[in-house]
């Protein structure tokens, strides 16, 4: 085993790479569930995106093209599931399943023509100076401009959240929405616009495994991604800083696993007679995803307060 072989700031880059679509579809997921609706079709979402903007940049020969076309079949899959839970009460645990088995499914079918095919290359900014620097340099500013985008987004989300009228409103809906419909506020549409936003930002996610993170389509590729963004939600207790904290720490044990399979760590436990293959590595971010939930969830009491009070329950408009 050559540990000496990780080299550490390779480690951060990749981690923060491998964040940015967790960060995308927990910071869409966030502002879902911040309006009382739970949305577990965050999986389908993603790879309907990936799918959608594969095939927009490769057709296009533009990677801005393929990201727009991604959001725009994420937001399209999410408003699918708005107008069943929205309009038809249909149940939202459910129908998050099924739009995530209705996701994978389709995607499968979209993205036949487009297997073994490379889409247009997608290269970082060269920021004057900053990007020059010895380590700073290859730590923070040498990265794409999605991935910065990411990161200003959870700014963004926070101030609409706490700083405007609108997100004060959209919260108070998420609260309580019988309360907030007595004041008469949209309700349906204000959760239907937040649903909107939550699966564009998960179409976008997507887009950046099939165009940058991964760049290719193979299909079931996002392998359980959206259902870490759900988890990295509750990890966050809903405030969107802390996104930005749980998409690195499972970024990180995604990129950590695949560093120590390269540096023989697997051959380094079989030479100890503990039996160990790759696969078992692979589980990790999953055992982790696992290990925090069942960690969160001990206290429950806090879990409560933090999350919204109306969420994953049907609004029915009455008056």
């Amino acid at each position: 085993m050559d540990l000496s072989a990780i080299d550490p700031i390779t480690l951060f880059v990749g981690l923060v790479s491998a964040a940015t679509p967790l960060l995308f579809a927990a910071i869409g997921e966030l502002v879902v569930e911040k309006s009382g609706v739970l949305n577990l079709g965050v999986e389908g979402m993603m790879i309907i995106g990936a799918v959608c903007g594969f095939a927009a940049a490769t057709t296009a020969g533009s990677s801005a093209v393929g990201f727009v076309a991604g959001a725009a079949g994420g937001a399209a899959l999410a408003l699918l599931f708005g107008v069943m839970t929205q309009y038809f009460l249909t149940n939202q645990v459910a129908t998050g399943l099924a739009l995530t088995l209705f996701g994978l499914g389709l995607a499968a079918l979209i993205g036949q023509p487009f297997t073994g095919i490379k889409p247009p290359p997608f290269h970082g900014l060269d920021i004057p100076v900053l990007s020059d620097l010895p380590v700073l340099g290859r730590m923070f500013f040498r990265y794409d401009i999605v991935l910065y985008l990411g990161v200003g987004l959870i700014a963004l989300v926070w101030v609409f959240l706490n700083r405007t009228r609108t997100g004060l409103i959209l919260r108070a809906v998420g609260e309580n929405h019988d309360a907030a419909h007595s004041l008469g506020y949209p309700v349906v549409k204000i959760r239907l616009a937040a649903i909107a936003f939550g699966g564009a930002c998960a179409g976008v996610g997507g887009s950046y495994l099939s165009l940058v993170r991964v760049p290719q389509w193979t299909e079931g590729m996002t392998a359980g991604t959206g259902w870490i963004a759900l988890a990295i939600v509750v990890f966050a207790a809903w405030k969107p800083w802390r996104i930005l904290l749980g998409a690195w720490l499972f970024g990180g044990v995604t990129i950590l696993q695949l560093n120590l399979q390269a540096s023989g760590f697997l051959s380094w436990l079989q030479s100890l007679g503990i039996p160990m293959q790759a696969q078992y590595l692979s589980m990790t971010p999953y055992l982790v995803t696992i290990l925090v939930l069942v960690v969160i969830s001990a206290d429950r009491t806090r879990a409560a307060l933090n999350a919204p009070g109306c969420l994953g329950r049907s609004f029915t408009q009455s008056g």
